[in-house]
């Protein structure tokens, strides 16, 4: 049989016609910019939200989730909008014949054919409602509707979806007027969230609430018709008062910048921060600064140990405040004594000393650099643990000079605190790291005290709940041993509490902290670290430009709130027990005969006569008696001669005359004491 030549003719025509679509349909795609650009809605662990990042023009623009939007809405949304959503394939011709009919019939146009799939076309390019832009539309639509799923163009529709003002999407709406996600919504919800996108600027209701509350009933009347609602229910929904537009969430202000910064292109992150805990500090912060001053910020960290998961970030005491839009839990500032561990420790690593190793506090120089006690006194032979417990400045930097300052850096530097070197142009770490003399942000001190609490492995903090921004498969760089960790906690843990707070100890069910706290050179520092149950907190407070603050030390200004941080977040905790070393009783702390010292020990001391004194010579001639202490027996001159010993062994001088001698002490190792005094006899009383 012969086929027609008009038969194939159309055939071809089809083909042609086919083919032509085709090319134009992969030539000219829809345009899906704006459905990609999408707010970003930063939550804490257990999804409550925390802050929101609008879009071009502060825009609020949430991507919409099917899946966690109430069922009821959708529902009436189709029933309202575009009956046959789920049966055309983008263009409806019933619903198009329909609108011509009743347009016809009423000699104007009373009801449109746009099915949601072509409404969302037009929102993605949007165009003048000319007849034109109708056909473009339903071009765009068919192809849509090979691109996407059903799901897929209605969650587009509800991303985008125009709801007033700078609203977009039903997740935007939802936050705006009710305060929360569109996951269970009243049916007085529903009917106001239908209406506002037909005409979103006519109808929003804190501008022109008679016309939302006429639109809201009109739907409501519909839903009741089309039996999704009880006529009653629906009267009952229309008496109800209209919301008024509230703030988006905006708590967390730098901590979500942060989380944002570590999980590019994610629409909705989860961070591991606790919200409530998150309050609760920022409130504290805010507090605490006013009482401070109007000029001092504060800056708060509370990571979970074990995890390493930040709890809780307060870059600043408020964004009003001067430097508060700047997140200080990421500014170098100069540590002060709060590194002061971290050098023991590998001092106790490298077997140069224990806990109980005694050190000379005394006036001494390192080349150029002199070193001296915050109180300008020294406290002669202590031992480790006290010259640490006491923030001792001297015993510090000689434990860093047998370290070594580039050795000591170089572990912060593995470890993850990047030490920024500003007192030399050579970027050399010197001793002066030991009192601050290097940048660390709150965040690598945070870093360093939790590897201490948790066996002295050092590993990156997370600020994302399924700790997506670390790589797990780095293995925690080992700072110290996990002995000399909790040898360092047990000193810290017994540090002499601050003023008007009662010891661990003595108090039933409270946190044992062990805590460190530093202060900057000229006070522009005041710092406070420690770890326990289960956190590990640093707190910084100080003024953002730099500038002193006179007599404010991190014990004065930084360790109070500490610990009321650490009261706080004990009520958060999800592991109490998380990042402890071993307990403390029945530790021996008497080191090996070969660590009993540490470096020099001290020089003999001359007791008497003291240096500068004058003495009186007794009349009968008898000796004085030389005193003083030091290591191993002592040997005594005067003016360069050996004194004598009496028959208990002791030295004695019985002076020549009047006049100036020295006296010179020296010991096993042969160390020097010297003592200048004046020798005064009868001759120089005055007459009666």
């Amino acid at each position: 049989m012969r086929i027609p030549v008009w038969v194939t003719a159309i055939h071809a025509a089809i083909l042609a016609m086919a083919a032509g679509l085709f090319v134009l349909d992969r030539a000219l795609p829809p345009d899906m910019g704006r459905g990609t650009e999408m707010s970003v809605v930063v939550t804490d662990s257990g999804g409550r939200a925390l802050r929101v990042f609008p879009v071009e023009d502060g825009r609020w623009r949430l991507a919409a989730d099917i899946d966690r939007i109430d069922p009821a809405f959708i529902d009436a949304l189709i029933a309202i909008e575009d009956q046959r959503f789920y049966e055309h394939a983008g263009v409806d011709p019933l619903a198009v014949m329909r609108a011509a009919l009743t347009s016809a019939r009423a000699g104007r146009i009373v009801s449109g054919a746009s099915t949601l799939t072509m409404q969302t076309a037009r929102l993605l390019e949007p165009r003048p409602r000319t007849l034109g832009s109708k056909i473009v539309e339903s071009w765009r639509a068919l192809q849509l509707e090979r691109r996407l799923s059903k799901d897929e163009i209605l969650e587009l529709y509800l991303s985008l979806a125009p709801y007033g003002g700078n609203l977009e999407g039903i997740r935007a709406a939802s936050w705006a007027y009710f305060g929360r996600e569109p996951e269970r919504l009243t049916a007085e919800q529903i009917a106001l969230l239908v209406a506002l996108p037909q005409s979103p600027e006519v109808r929003r209701p804190d501008l022109r609430p008679a016309n939302a509350r006429t639109a809201r009933a009109a739907i409501l009347d519909r839903l009741a018709a089309s039996s999704l609602l009880t006529p009653a229910r629906a009267g009952e929904a229309a008496g109800e008062d209209l919301p008024s537009r509230a703030d988006f969430p905006a708590a967390a202000w730098h901590a979500a910048d942060e989380a944002r910064r570590r999980a590019p292109g994610v629409t909705d992150i989860v961070t591991s921060l606790d919200g409530g805990l998150q309050a609760e500090l920022e409130s504290l912060a805010r507090a605490e600064a006013e009482l401070a001053g109007h000029d001092v910020q504060i800056a708060i960290l509370v990571v979970e140990t074990r995890t390493r998961a930040v709890r809780a970030a307060v870059g600043s005491a408020g964004r009003d405040r001067q430097g508060g839009w700047i997140d200080l839990t990421d500014r170098a500032r100069s540590p002060g004594s709060t590194l002061k561990p971290f050098i023991y420790a590998l001092a106790f690593d490298d077997g140069f000393a224990t806990s109980g190793t005694r050190m000379a506090d005394i006036p001494r120089a390192f080349s150029a650099y002199q070193p001296e006690n915050f109180d300008r006194s020294f406290r002669g032979d202590v031992t480790v643990a006290e010259a640490l417990q006491h923030s001792l400045n001297v015993p510090a930097v000689l434990a860093l000079d047998a370290v070594g300052a580039r050795r000591f850096a170089a572990s912060l530097d593995f470890a993850g605190a990047h030490g920024r070197i500003t007192a030399s142009g050579d970027d050399d770490a010197g001793l002066a790291i030991a009192l601050g003399g290097v940048g660390l942000t709150v965040r690598e001190v945070a870093t360093l005290y939790a590897a201490l609490g948790d066996g002295g492995s050092a590993r990156p903090l997370s600020w994302l709940d399924d700790q997506s921004d670390i790589d797990a498969a780095t293995p925690a760089q080992p700072l110290m041993t996990r002995e000399t960790a909790d040898e360092i906690v047990s000193i810290l843990r017994r540090a002499p509490h601050p003023g008007g707070r009662m010891p661990a100890e003595l108090s039933r069910g409270a946190p044992r902290i062990a805590f460190k706290t530093g202060t900057s050179w000229g006070f522009r520092d005041a710092w406070a670290a420690g770890v326990g149950d289960g956190y590990t907190i640093v707190v910084w407070v100080g003024r953002p430009d730099g500038t002193p603050r006179p007599g404010v030390t991190g014990r004065e200004g930084a360790l109070p709130i500490l610990f009321d941080v650490f009261d706080r977040a004990r009520r958060y905790t999800t592991d109490p027990q998380g990042g402890w070393g071993q307990p403390e009783s029945g530790t021996d702390n008497t080191p090996p005969a070969p660590l009993r010292r540490f470096g020099d020990s001290l020089p003999p001391e001359i007791v008497f006569p003291p240096d500068g004194s004058e003495v009186w010579a007794n009349d009968e001639g008898r000796p004085l008696v030389l005193a003083g202490r030091g290591t191993g027996r002592l040997n005594w001159y005067v003016d360069g001669q050996p004194a004598a010993r009496n028959g208990a062994g002791d030295p004695v001088w019985s002076p020549p005359g009047r006049g100036f001698y020295t006296i010179a002490a020296v010991d096993s190792q042969g160390r020097t004491a010297s003592s200048r005094v004046r020798i005064r006899t009868a001759s120089d009383r005055p007459l009666p």
